[in-house]
């Protein structure tokens, strides 16, 4: 069939919105009609070359769609079902699913790779050239083909747009609060860089019991909206951040801080470890450049006040019981997820909606199909 989809053939050059060619799915495949796709700070690092995509690729990661049509033996999922995507795939078969942590399944291996989850079989091409979907998805397009250990059943209920976000910014953010920092009633948290991991992780520690949420963004703008999605107090900085964290808990420090900036660089890690307290925790949940070696570090201090570094992936949660978690949590008013959407845009205001990004004017941009 042919659909449109938003193509980047070259790093730091304009998305092309263009017709291509989709295949039909075929065994654990199926075919979804795109709704909704968010347009999330981990494209524009594929778009600027700081993760090493398999160029060229149909961009987009979080999205949500309608199943249209399914592969041989495809038992998961019927037509009609809507669902939203999981750039971390799941097979529920290896040592990782089996012990609960979906998050570390050994598919996401191959993630980075060129073609399908299946293997080397493409599905996707323009102008003769073979294209891959990224992180196995490429929710910047009208159409998707997408692995079914790829995809999640939700209420059809839903709206699209909170759906696109549980698949990636809001699953992430909030489990690095909720799960990895393990922020507890009266604890002090800090997150540093609020667009939409920041903002789900504002709401995680909120929801958790934080007595302090402080919110570090040099966009005044956002400082604002993170107050309104829970925090209690605001920082450009981590300077200034560091001076009200001291006020705060009386020299004590915090009890952990959370790192979602848009882009997290081995230099934010000091001023961080020395944000938290005694046996603190720092969680690094943004996506840094896939070659960012040097980490500033005390290592002294960091041993002597027994602190953590703790990485995290899709906030250190299993996808299939992540999405309909948080996607119950918003049906019940106790998560803000419409809220979080600053501007909808069509396919061909890709390119604008990332400029926007760029220049601080949205918490999160999404893509809406129909």
């Amino acid at each position: 069939m042919k659909t449109r989809a938003a193509i980047l053939r070259e790093v730091n050059t304009p998305w092309s919105v263009e017709e291509i060619e989709l295949e039909d799915p075929q065994g654990g495949e199926i075919l979804v009609r795109s709704l909704a796709s968010g347009m999330c700070h981990s494209d524009e690092h594929a778009h600027d070359g700081s993760i090493p995509a398999p160029l060229p690729i149909i961009g987009g990661h979080e999205g949500a769609g309608e199943v249209i049509a399914i592969g041989p033996k495809v038992t998961e999922f019927e037509v009609g079902d809507h669902v939203c995507c999981s750039f971390i795939a799941s097979c529920g078969k290896c040592a990782w699913c089996a012990s609960g942590q979906q998050y570390l399944c050994d598919l996401g291996a191959h993630i980075l790779e060129p073609g399908m989850m299946a293997g080397g079989y493409r599905h996707h091409s323009s102008r003769g050239e073979a294209l891959s979907p990224l992180l196995k998805l490429g929710t910047f397009a009208e159409h998707m083909v997408i692995s079914v250990d790829s995809a999640i059943k939700i209420p059809k209920e839903i709206p699209v747009g909170p759906a696109a976000l549980v698949s990636c910014g809001v699953a992430t953010g909030y489990g690095a609060a909720v799960n990895r920092a393990e922020v507890k009633p009266g604890d002090t948290v800090v997150i540093v860089g609020c667009g939409g991991l920041g903002h789900a992780a504002i709401q995680g520690a909120a929801l958790a019991g934080a007595r302090n949420v402080l919110a570090v963004d040099p966009s005044e703008f956002k400082q604002e909206s993170g107050i309104a999605f829970g925090a209690t107090h605001r920082a450009g900085g981590l300077d200034e951040a560091n001076a009200i964290v001291r006020d705060l808990t009386a020299g004590v420090m915090a009890d952990s801080v959370i790192l979602t900036p848009g882009v997290l660089t081995g230099d934010l890690i000091a001023p961080a470890q020395f944000l938290i307290r005694k046996g603190g925790t720092v969680v690094a949940a943004a996506v840094a450049p896939a070659m960012q070696m040097d980490v500033q570090l005390n290592l002294f201090e960091f041993a002597m006040m027994n602190k953590q570094l703790r990485g995290c992936l899709f906030g250190s949660s299993s996808p299939r019981q992540a999405v309909p978690h948080l996607l119950a949590m918003y049906q019940a008013g106790q998560i803000k997820l419409d809220e979080m959407i600053t501007k909808t845009y069509t396919l061909d205001q890709v390119n604008e909606g990332y400029q926007d990004m760029l220049d601080n004017k949205n918490v999160r941009g999404v893509i809406l199909f129909d």
